[in-house]
């Protein structure tokens, strides 16, 4: 009997130990790759369905870079087409990649196991397409800055086209989608706020709600997890902040770099979050306990 209890309190310490040693690798920064010294347009990074982490001009500009899940980098694609080069990445649910091709002007599409780039959506009234988020259905909702005059317009974009949706925003920069796909999130940069929009049936947005509004610094790239929680990077403040679909403020996460320009989740479970930066050569890495909303939660 005194060895059996000795036994159960062993296990339970041993677990005990544990737990505690998971929970303090939690949120914290780590380098994951090194790229290079010349990444200041590091950018868009994205996980396709296969593990691989996809990122933009990691060597020079209009180049798409990878890590694959033996997180060995090399370059995807050494250059887009003439007069393109691309911000934010996202995958439809049927494995295309899709780029926001800010000097182009376009939404460009890669097919799955293809390096074939080809024109999804062109409209010249955009400003910079900036990045996108997308729904199970493959709507594409893209930001659009104007950084001169600190405004910016919002698009949802399909096989027809960009559809204007908002021209009186700020410099529009990450945006995202809920989980229940209701809700559409988009911070401004330069204003340093967070809007909510219903999303309606076609597409379209409604009420649009102020969610935070932060007191220093720039935003910039945001996804979400399964939850509805937003990480959210912010541009010269060396960090990456979590809130609730509410607006809470529930964590701070400092990296390593101070100019972190988007994030992505990743990994087997879907519970590391990748966070590309333009001041150093290395992307960083952090665990969390919720996978991303492309995660199911089995």
């Amino acid at each position: 009997m005194n060895k059996l209890l000795l036994t159960l309190l062993s296990l339970t310490t041993l677990l005990l130990l544990n737990s505690c040693q998971n929970s303090e690798l939690l949120y914290q920064a780590e380098d994951y790759v090194y790229v290079s010294d010349v990444t200041q347009g590091l950018e868009g990074p994205a996980v396709a369905k296969d593990g691989t982490l996809y990122f933009v001009n990691p060597l020079h500009s209009g180049s798409i870079g990878q890590i694959t899940t033996q997180d060995e980098f090399s370059l995807f694609i050494d250059q887009l087409p003439k007069g393109s080069t691309a911000n934010g990445i996202r995958f439809g649910t049927d494995g295309m990649m899709y780029l926001a091709d800010y000097t182009g002007h376009n939404i460009l599409q890669i097919k799955p196991g293809t390096k074939e780039t080809t024109l999804y959506a062109h409209d010249d009234r955009l400003n910079q397409p900036n990045d996108l988020a997308i729904t199970s259905s493959n709507r594409i909702y893209a930001s659009d800055p104007y950084w001169a005059e600190g405004t910016g317009n919002l698009w949802m974009v399909d096989q027809a086209g960009f559809h204007l949706l908002s021209d009186q925003m700020g410099t529009t920069n990450g945006v995202e989608v809920s989980p229940d796909e209701q809700t559409l999130y988009v911070n401004e940069s330069l204003q340093r706020k967070l809007w909510s929009f219903h999303i309606e049936e076609d597409g379209r947005l409604t009420d649009k709600q102020l969610l935070y509004q932060f007191e220093d610094f720039g935003l910039d790239g945001m996804r979400s997890d399964i939850d509805g929680n937003l990480y959210i990077a912010r541009y010269d403040k060396g960090t990456v902040v979590k809130l609730s679909p509410k607006g809470e403020l529930l964590q701070e996460i400092q990296l390593k770099g101070k100019k972190p320009t988007n994030v992505a989740f990743g990994g087997k479970d879907g519970k590391t979050v990748f966070v590309t930066l333009q001041d150093r050569g290395y992307i960083e890495r952090f665990r969390v306990e919720t996978p991303g909303r492309s995660f199911k939660k089995d």
